[in-house]
């Protein structure tokens, strides 16, 4: 039988298969641990419309939305989604969702909404199945629901689990930022992995 020869480029994404989960989830963990920075500090749910500094700017620190907690963990790594998102709706803002009639992009709002992060995520991201299978959700993706409400939210997977093998949730759903066991409680919306080389090369820094 003739010998199949595998064209160089296939071979080395073979061989460098085994290696691609464990850099995503080491960078995942990073992510992690700069979103568990909050616990403690982040006491309280506060969604009121605040005119923000930009670039960087961010609502007083014992206080905020589930958003703030994604803006927060990605800003340790030098990733402006404040900045990000508000530029990406100035270039493709037919792409966003069209829910708040606003009649331009607004920086003080724009990244702290759900739906918005969720288009970003998709469009500079990886987009993932919407699994009930826990094993599918890595530390560090990103996960929104609707809330029984009808209300979006959005959180970080931990990379710790609950004793039945869930991964617990850090999320700000109404007592500031807290890690707890919800990642199947919502309707899941969206599921994304967003690890940009900041990311990583921080996470090679420390030594993670």
């Amino acid at each position: 039988m003739r010998a199949i020869r595998l064209k160089p480029i296939l071979v080395t994404l073979l061989f460098l298969m085994p290696c691609i989960r464990p850099v995503f989830a080491q960078s995942g963990h990073c992510l992690v641990e700069a979103a568990r920075k909050q616990i403690g500090i982040t006491t309280l749910y506060d969604s009121k419309y605040v005119v923000l500094n930009y670039p960087g700017g961010d609502v007083a620190p014992d206080r905020g939305v589930c958003t703030d907690v994604i803006v927060r963990a990605y800003r340790q790594f030098g990733i402006d989604l404040q900045r990000l998102v508000h530029e990406d709706r100035r270039r493709k803002g037919s792409v966003y969702p069209k829910l708040w009639k606003l009649a331009r992009p607004d920086p003080n709002i724009d990244h702290r909404r759900v739906p918005n992060l969720a288009t970003f995520f998709s469009r500079h991201g990886q987009t993932l199945a919407t699994s009930r299978q826990p094993a599918a959700y890595l530390p560090g993706d990103l996960v929104t629901w609707r809330l029984p409400a009808g209300v979006p939210h959005i959180g970080i997977v931990s990379n710790r689990r609950a004793a039945a093998g869930t991964p617990l949730v850090i999320h700000n759903i109404g007592l500031g930022a807290v890690e707890e066991n919800v990642l199947f409680s919502f309707t899941i919306t969206g599921h994304y992995r967003y690890l940009p080389p900041p990311v990583a090369d921080a996470c090679k820094a420390s030594g993670a």
